[in-house]
């Protein structure tokens, strides 16, 4: 347990930032998820949509740290060709 008071102040901050890189992965998990969806589901014209607004979180994810940043470009080009590989 922390005794100082900074030690227990930065206990604090590293709680409140655990927080929101965990609501600003799990968003970019949500637009990941939207895209493998409309792949599945075959639907093209919604996999380009989602495409569009999941690579963007996907980089500003890497930016702020939430995930590294070759993961994200993997992500978004892995992504990329699964679209682009879609009939229709």
């Amino acid at each position: 347990m922390a005794n100082t008071k900074s030690a227990k102040k930065a206990n604090r901050a590293a709680t409140r930032r655990a927080t929101v890189n965990k609501n600003r992965l799990s968003a970019i998990r949500s637009t990941v998820r939207k895209v493998e969806e409309a792949i599945v589901a075959g639907k093209k014209d919604d996999a380009v949509t989602a495409l569009k607004s999941a690579g963007p979180a996907l980089v500003k994810g890497a930016q702020k740290g939430v995930m590294h940043k070759n993961a994200a470009s993997r992500k978004v080009s892995r992504l990329t060709l699964r679209v682009r590989a879609m009939n229709g």
